[in-house]
């Protein structure tokens, strides 16, 4: 699926760092480790960005996160972008024994140290959660790795719109339509310049959930939030009104996510670009 994408012209390929789903009426599942997966896709890929989406702060230690996030970025030869959030899985959480109280507290130390680490710097903090004495990544990483932010909760956004690169929210936080992520869009620059930044410094990025022939009941939906369906050109126009509504970015969630709805999508790559 990974070179059939690079092949078909996208721009970047995306894994969901998760470890489990069980519950809400699913059946039990879960994907290939998302750090070790990217290690991969870094190495059979030439040209693609590669990301987590995004990587759970709770998963690893601050410290270890940055060095994996550094190997990837190397293997890959700079193209890692570094989607980090809180997590909100409770159940994944539970079942592999990791904390899930106070998860923004201990996102804000995590993020201090990972953002320290990736900027070249030492790392030395004395937290509630976590640790760190004179940490510092060796070898050092060849560039400063760009950082995306991938939630819509105002103390997550308080503490990583001053420094990101970028921010990512999810289809159904916006309702999967231009309008809805134009006002989502809206109060994100709004909590940019609460933060004292300047919102134009900070890419939007939209997930899409795109329905192709074989869908399965893996992705279900809310009637609120129907997924795109229809031609290569239906599926490209609304692309095209994302941007319209100011996304810089638009990451495709298809379902079934196979190498043949891939190759589909091709089409809708050549025809957002015709």
């Amino acid at each position: 699926m990974a070179t059939a994408a690079e092949d078909s012209g996208f721009d970047s390929i995306w894994v969901g760092d998760h470890l489990l789903y069980r519950g809400d009426g699913l059946h039990e599942r879960g994907p290939w480790e998302a750090w070790t997966l990217l290690a991969g896709l870094a190495a059979v890929t030439s040209r693609v960005q590669l990301g987590p989406l995004v990587a759970c702060a709770g998963f690893h230690p601050p410290g270890v996160a940055a060095k994996m996030a550094a190997t990837v970025d190397e293997i890959s030869g700079g193209r890692l972008v570094f989607g980090v959030g809180a997590g909100w899985n409770e159940a994944e959480f539970s079942a592999f024994g990791i904390p899930f109280d106070h998860r923004i507290s201990r996102f804000e130390e995590w993020f201090e140290i990972v953002g320290t680490l990736l900027a070249g710097e030492r790392a030395t903090l004395d937290g509630t959660y976590w640790k760190v004495e004179d940490v510092v990544l060796l070898p050092t990483p060849s560039r400063r790795i760009p950082m995306m932010i991938g939630s819509n909760g105002e103390r997550a956004l308080g503490i990583a719109l001053p420094h990101v690169d970028s921010w990512n929210t999810w289809y159904d936080d916006y309702g999967n339509s231009p309008e809805g992520f134009s006002a989502l869009n809206a109060r994100i620059t709004e909590a940019a310049e609460r933060a004292g930044r300047s919102p134009d410094e900070i890419d939007r990025s939209a997930c899409v959930l795109v329905a192709m022939d074989g869908a399965t009941n893996d992705r279900p939906y809310d009637k609120a939030c129907p997924p795109v369906a229809g031609t290569p050109e239906v599926i490209a126009d609304h692309i095209r009104a994302l941007a319209a509504a100011g996304a810089d970015e638009v990451i495709v969630v298809a379902n079934p996510i196979t190498e043949s709805s891939v190759r589909y999508l091709t089409q809708v790559v050549e025809a957002v670009h015709s």
